[in-house]
């Protein structure tokens, strides 16, 4: 017997006998619910013998017989009554449980949001992708089948999905794109290590959605709930369908701020921050202009994370700015990384290891933020270090800056679209599914193992464009993506060392050394940062202007 917990209140199994019983009951279970019609297999004890040894141990039980695959409306809602009525916890059983999850999915998708519905059915080990749209719908049958239709849609309007959509116009006027996105504001999230040293205002990194969404391209203003890939549909929060023919998803990354203790409760306050926000970048700098003596711990989290070189940029910052006032020698800087290295390309840490000795801060690798109590000014770490058990340590702090864990978005890990680990699984030459071949993916939420940065974005946004339309035109993939990507990290206020490289670490400089060596500081590199990029992001990347963005040819040899 194989119990699978839902809900505090609801387990599923596969078919249980009455000798069962008592164990189920020695773990608490109060209930049970019947869900395997009698007679179904030749081994199958009757609901009857279940019954009335479930009444002899004090458990109430409940029949709701559902033919495999024929599971109506009035049942899921008949399911929901009684997991209402009965003593909890309940444990409901089928022949293997997909039932029962099946029932519980439906009578809960009023009151509970697809991605959880999705996640605990898929944590208990049962796929519900066949009936997404009924729980999306409130658990009913829609009777629609689309209700719009488009020739591309983009999930997401981030910059990935707005170049893309530049991208694909520049090359192929006549195509009918939507794009999906709830959000009213973009913002320019690589100008957000600025605000959080006082070099850029936060306003500055923000416009309205609707003055950057590409002429002739729909915007659908809603969420996505779910996917059904083998049907060519996008479902939306309240059930609309959207069909196409061609689709490129591109949401972003999950920030998990509820994946530390007490983070949540303190962010903005008592001198936590995170220029991982909008609203908290300003907050960053706030602290650092007003503190002269105390402890300053800079955190970074597992990867994958977006931008992996922002915890440490907030630090060379910080650090400039308190060695510029004369303070710093008052300041104890500590970079706590759940990693074990400084940066993952090793040809720019001995510059980076330069500027970690001038602000004298302490690496302390394998440090994994797990808790926080702003209040007490206290914040804690599970340290695990290489064959070594698992230790955790408390530490006080006057500031911090945190950078939160990071995941692929709910909708998107519980999705046919998504590896093993919830990223979706693509080529990462050519972008393009490995599994549904009318599926092109890039930014953060791709698993091709490149950096996670905006720089990438701009550069994989023309390949996916290139290959959409090479699909288009009968023909096989014509671009390819080499995994660049660029970090460029501001070690102090005028200066940055401008990390770019591709795929296993190889460097990718977009300039001579002469003009910019990315592996040492320069202030050409700085002019790039400040002056240069927001308006290549905003005139140019969402523009499907693509400066020094052509995509790689993939060569054809002949036979």
């Amino acid at each position: 017997m194989n119990i699978k917990s839902l809900t505090s209140r609801l387990s599923v199994s596969a078919q249980i006998t009455a000798a069962d019983l008592a164990d189920i009951k020695e773990q608490g279970f109060r209930s049970i619910i019947c869900n395997r019609p009698d007679g179904e297999g030749a081994d199958q004890p009757t609901f009857d013998e279940i019954a009335q040894a479930a009444k002899k141990m004090g458990l109430e039980a409940r029949y709701i017989p559902i033919t495999a695959g024929r599971v109506s409306d009035e049942e899921a809602a008949e399911f929901g009554n009684s997991l209402d009525e009965l003593a909890g916890p309940t444990l409901a059983y089928c022949r293997s449980g997909t039932r029962s999850t099946m029932l519980w999915s439906l009578s809960r998708s009023k009151t509970r949001n697809m991605s959880d519905i999705l996640t605990r059915a898929k944590g208990a080990g049962y796929d519900m992708g066949g009936v997404v749209r009924r729980i999306a719908n409130g658990g009913k049958t829609p009777t629609d089948k689309g209700d719009a239709y488009y020739d591309v849609v983009i999930v997401g309007a981030g910059a990935g999905g707005i170049s893309a959509a530049a991208s694909l116009k520049s090359r192929k006027s006549d195509l009918n794109i939507a794009i999906i996105d709830p959000a009213d504001i973009h913002y320019y999230q690589p100008g957000w290590t600025m605000v959080g040293g006082g070099i850029f205002d936060a306003s500055d990194t923000a416009r309205t959605m609707g003055s950057l969404i590409p002429r002739g391209v729909h915007w659908i203003k809603s969420a996505v709930a779910a996917f059904e890939p083998e049907n060519n549909a996008v479902i939306l929060d309240g059930c609309r369908v959207v069909k196409y023919t061609r689709m490129i998803v591109c949401p972003g990354i999950k920030l998990d701020w509820n994946a530390i203790e007490g983070l949540d409760d303190t962010l903005g306050q008592n001198g936590v921050s995170s220029n991982y926000r909008y609203d908290l970048a300003p907050y960053t700098w706030n602290l650092v202009q007003g503190m002269t003596s105390g402890r300053a711990i800079f955190t970074q989290p597992p990867m994958p994370i977006k931008c992996a070189g922002a915890p440490q940029k907030a630090m060379y910052l910080s650090g400039d700015a308190w060695h510029r006032r004369g303070v710093l020698k008052d300041i104890d800087i500590h970079f706590n990384n759940a990693g074990g290295v400084l940066f993952g390309v090793k040809d720019y840490v001995p510059a980076l290891m330069d500027y970690v000795q001038k602000y004298d801060a302490s690496l302390n690798f394998f440090h994994n933020l797990v808790a926080v109590d702003g209040p007490a000014k206290k914040a804690w770490f599970d340290v695990a270090k290489p064959d070594a058990p698992v230790e955790r340590v408390e530490m006080e702090f006057d500031m911090m800056h945190v950078c939160p864990p990071q995941t692929a978005p709910d909708f998107i890990r519980v999705s046919p679209l998504a590896d093993a680990a919830g990223w979706v699984d693509v080529d990462q030459s050519t972008l393009r599914h490995k599994t549904y071949d009318n599926v092109w993916s890039l930014g953060d939420v791709m698993n091709a193992p490149n950096a996670k940065t905006a720089a990438a974005a701009r550069k994989q946004a023309p390949v996916v464009a290139d290959n959409i339309v090479a699909d288009i035109n009968g023909h096989s993939a014509t671009a390819q993506y080499d995994g660049y990507g660029s970090c460029p990290l501001t070690v102090e206020r005028g200066k940055i060392v401008l990390a770019e490289f591709g795929y296993g670490g190889v460097l990718l400089p977009s300039f001579p050394k002469a003009i910019i060596d990315g592996t040492k500081p320069s202030r050409a590199a700085w002019f790039l940062k400040e002056k240069l990029l927001p308006p290549i992001y905003w005139k140019a990347m969402l523009k499907g202007r693509e400066w020094m963005a052509k995509p790689d040819v993939i060569s054809v040899k002949n036979d």
